[in-house]
């Protein structure tokens, strides 16, 4: 194998530019090589080694003169800089130029799974961000939380995290990209429940602006405790691994700013006792109002 130490002077212009334009395109690229894809790999002023080979599932590459060469997880442009690392370690050229550009990606569609409206599969063909993978899914169900999960097609191991805010400035700085063969999953937001004596006893998903669900905004969501619920009794109940644990609430004080606010976990039960003695007080006045506007309109 020949080295390659010069190229012709005529010819340096046109290679500086060319050298300057592709690292102007490295600092903007996105994509990632991933197994399975195909790649193109050229040598400058040298033809004999230009070759279509093909990511394997351990993410390396089989190089003429080279062998086995892990790109996958990288740019294309960060692949070129590796192949010219390696060429030189082997002393096959002192001053190589590679470009590495990706021929056929393995997969071009993006999945989508879990709390969106039409979860599948979604073609596209360069990176998008999670906001508009979203949209293709046609945006989040009602029942979604908003901690987002993307798995990368490049490296399975590797999970990114994103929390998509009810800030749209928010949302959309803290954006991140999804890559074809990636998988976007937005898990079932938590539920808890509100129990016994309230306008709308029931389980609630824990949707909130910062997906957090504390004692009070569980009662405004449940339309409050009614007047015949005693406060001074409410339970909290919630599983744990030592077991199940049943917290006093002490629900006045907290209405009243005395005690804090109590943070909710997915599954708990907040249960309102309901009062007898209050029952009969309120249908008591219940009955004497009726009973004073009978006497009214009896009256000639």
């Amino acid at each position: 194998m020949r080295r390659f130490n010069n190229f012709p002077a005529q010819a340096m212009p046109a290679i500086l530019v060319l050298l300057a334009t592709a690292a102007c395109f490295a600092q903007k690229e996105s994509i990632l090589i991933g197994p399975g894809d195909q790649l193109h790999i050229q040598v400058f002023d040298t033809p004999e080694m230009d070759q279509h080979p093909r990511v394997t599932d351990a993410g390396t590459v089989p190089l003429l003169f080279v062998g086995d060469l892990k790109l996958a997880g990288m740019t294309p442009g960060d692949a070129s800089h590796a192949v010219e690392e390696a060429l030189k370690a082997r002393q096959l050229m002192l001053h190589p130029h590679v470009a590495v550009t990706i021929d056929q990606y393995a997969t071009q569609s993006v999945y989508v799974m879990g709390q969106v409206t039409n979860p599948g599969a979604y073609s596209i063909s360069t990176p998008m961000s999670v906001v508009s993978v979203l949209a293709l899914a046609g945006g989040l169900a009602d029942m979604a939380d908003r901690h987002i999960t993307i798995e990368r097609h490049s490296d399975p191991a590797q999970k990114v995290s994103y929390y998509l805010s009810n800030n749209s400035k928010d949302a959309l700085n803290d954006d991140v990209l999804v890559y074809p063969g990636d998988t976007t999953l937005v898990p079932k937001a938590g539920v808890v429940y509100v129990l016994g004596d309230v306008g709308r006893p029931g389980g609630y998903p824990v949707t909130t602006n910062d997906s957090q669900m504390t004692v009070l905004r569980a009662l405004a969501v449940a339309g409050s405790p009614n007047k015949t619920s005693v406060l001074g009794k409410a339970r909290l109940v919630r599983k744990t691994p030592d077991g199940v644990e049943d917290v006093p609430m002490e629900l006045a004080a907290i209405e009243q700013g005395k005690r804090p606010d109590i943070p909710m976990q997915a599954d708990d039960v907040l249960f309102l006792p309901f009062s007898w003695m209050k029952n009969i007080v309120v249908n008591a006045q219940g009955i004497a109002a009726s009973a004073t506007s009978a006497v009214i309109f009896a009256k000639p």
